[in-house]
Formats: structure tokens, sequence, C-alpha cells
């Protein structure tokens, strides 16, 4: 079959499109809708401004705001929150296929010398039975302590609390200012889908939830999004699949072959072009989180520095790329607090051969104060020069 070729221009529209940044950011917010389009939201605990899956979330929509989040996990039980490339919020209609990643990362975290805990095992057991006997509980009821101080080291009970909630023997059952609280995972996950199909079907359904939310896309970039199977099982999946070979051209004019929907055409007919709005985007978002998608299609070049250190950074610690229509303009460095009523923009950098006229920084400007209102802040001042 000769592969359909998409010229890059095009491929740039249909990715936006397919992430759910092509139209303006209005209208009526649909969470959900919005996060079953996207497959899940990652959550991060860094605020900067507003954190990651609130962010993520307000770029689609900007009538979007905080509270409207959380009640779906705890209250209505729509999400469930578990770890895909990092830990996210899926929609709980995603449980049957997710049971391999139960066991998968459930296996996978017992085996790992980090995870262990160093508690006895009848220790783990009433770390459970506790929860069993009163309820959700979150990490500060326990004491055990850290044996270090390090950035990453954890206390043995949060290793063992992780241990089960990896595996779903634990579930979040909710979160009270970005705290987890811990419940039994038949307390939390619907019985009614609990039990999943085969394993082959669950990563066929995942495969191919995988590629409707990537449109384009090679083997890899499949098996990496939701990152719950390993590279044999995402091939297994391509032969069973009747896929569309796709040849797209980068922003360097160079070709790269990969696949599609069966539906591709129709996608392709139907694109819209993006809207003009210049939009922040979040370091996390998933529009940008495969960094060498983003160069191949965009020239783009984008690192989170979030923990490298200071003196080796090119651009700053939290840095929002700035997307304008189909393509990026720049990044810009923001911090805020919320308590003093101030977003203070701390550093700027065009993209090569870009230019800064009035009116794209009226749009600059106007995305800011937008921004600004989702975290409730009024005071937008710039500590670096403005761009000329």
């Amino acid at each position: 079959m000769t592969a359909l070729r998409i010229p890059n221009r095009q491929a740039r529209h249909l990715w936006l499109w397919t992430n759910g940044l092509s139209g303006t950011p209005t209208g009526k917010v649909d969470v959900m809708g919005m996060i079953r389009h996207l497959g899940f939201v990652q959550i991060d605990t860094i605020r900067n401004v507003t954190r990651a899956h609130h962010h993520i979330l307000w770029t689609r929509n900007q009538n979007y705001r905080e509270r409207m989040l959380w009640p779906l996990l705890g209250r209505d039980r729509l999400l469930f929150e578990h770890f895909t490339h990092d830990a996210s919020l899926i929609p709980m209609e995603t449980l049957p296929i997710w049971q391999r990643q139960f066991r998968r990362l459930g296996a996978k975290v017992a085996a790992h010398d980090w995870y262990q805990s160093g508690l006895a095992r009848d220790q783990i057991a009433q770390i459970r039975a506790r929860i069993e006997a009163e309820g959700a509980l979150s990490t500060h009821a326990f004491d055990t302590r850290a044996a270090n101080r390090e950035m990453w080291a954890r206390p043995p009970h949060k290793k063992a609390l992780d241990q089960m909630w990896y595996a779903g023997e634990l579930a979040t059952c909710y979160r009270k200012n970005f705290v987890k609280f811990y419940n039994l995972g038949e307390r939390v996950f619907p019985a009614h889908l609990r039990e999943g199909p085969s394993d082959r079907d669950q990563i066929d359904a995942l495969c191919d939830g995988a590629l409707d939310r990537l449109s384009i896309a090679s083997c890899g970039e499949v098996q990496r999004f939701w990152g719950a199977m390993d590279a044999s099982e995402a091939r297994g999946w391509m032969t069973r699949r009747d896929l569309v070979p796709i040849e797209v051209e980068g922003a360097d004019r160079k070709w790269t072959t990969c696949y599609a929907p069966p539906d591709i055409e129709a996608r392709l007919e139907a694109l819209p072009s993006p809207t003009a709005r210049l939009r922040i985007l979040n370091p996390f978002d998933p529009a940008i989180r495969d960094r060498v998608r983003l160069n191949r299609l965009f020239g783009f070049e984008y690192v989170n520095e979030m923990f490298v250190p200071q003196a080796k950074r090119r651009w700053g610690y939290y840095v929002y790329p700035l997307l304008e229509g189909d393509r990026f303009v720049g990044r810009i460095e923001l911090k805020a607090d919320r308590a003093a009523d101030w977003m203070h923009v701390t550093g700027f950098w065009s993209e090569n051969r870009i230019k800064w006229p009035l009116s794209r920084l009226d749009r600059l400007d106007a995305e800011l104060i937008r921004f600004a209102r989702l975290a409730g802040i009024s005071d937008i001042r710039w500590n670096v020069p403005r761009p000329a």
C-alpha cells in the first residue's frame, strides 16, 4: 500500500486538533469531555501559578476553574488516579482495561529495591487493616521516618502505601489540599469495572485508544502513550490491526514513516485551521510531552529544566511555551504569589525570526491576564524587558 503523505503544516494542524488546541477555548465547560478526549490528565505537585492539571484543562477551555476537577475523583467517582507515564487522572470507564497495569506496576514496584519499605509483612498488613477499619487515611496518619533527608527519600509507611496503590489494592479516595487519601480499592473502584477482558484484549484496547488520541504515530509512540505495555506487546497489537501507513513531513522537510487509524482521511478532510489566539502552555501539556515529536513537527526545542541545576539552565525553572496559531513563538517564565496577589514575568525568550509587533504583544498581554485570573491574581508585572 502506498503511504499517505501529510505535509508539515497539515500535520501540525492535525496534532493541535488531536490535542484539543484548534478552537477558541471558550464555551460551556465539560471537564470529563476534555479528559476523555485526551485519555488522561497528568497531575503534578508544583504550583507555580496553578498546578499542571488545572492549567492543561484551562488551556482547552478558559472558563475552567480549579474547583471543577477534584469532585470528579472523590465525590462522583468518574475518575480514578493511577500511573501512566506519570501520576494521572483517568476516566473510570478505562478501569477494566487498566487491570494489567495494576498487575504490571504492582509486580515491578514490589521487586524494586528502592520501594522496599523495610517493614515486616505484618506491619504492612497493619497499615492496610487501619484503612479497612478507619476508612480513608493519608500518609500523615502514620509516623515512620525516612532513613535520610534526601529529596526523594520516603518513609517506610509511604513506600508500603505506594506498593499497595500501584497494585490497585489501595486507591486514591480523594485529595484534600493535594494530599492523597488512600482507601481500599474495592471501596473506590465500582464492582462492575474491576474485572477486565483478556490481557491481549486489554493491550489492543489501550493501543487503539492511544492511536486514536495521537492520530499519527510510530509503534513506540503508541507504546509510550499510556506507559502500560512493553515494545513487544505494542508490536503484537500492530500485527492484529489494519493500520494506514503514513509519511509525515517534519519542520526540517524530512519525511518520517508512521501509522494512522483507518479514518485518517476523514480526519484530514474535516481538519480545521487552528485559532490565531496566543496560548501559554504548561510544561506537562500532552501536546508537548513528547519533545522529539514536538521538535520534529514544529522545529521547537523544549527542555523542562526544573531539575537542572540553575547554573546549567538555558532558560529557567518553570518555563511556559508560547503557542500562536500553528507555531511556537517563544517561551516565558512566570512566578506568582496568590496571597500577595501578584504574578511576575521573570524571563522571556523569543523564537528565532519572530517579531513582536504591538498586535502580538497585545495577544500575549491578554493571555497573561486570563491566566492570572485563573489563579485569582490581578497584579501582573514584568521584571524583565518586554519583547520589542
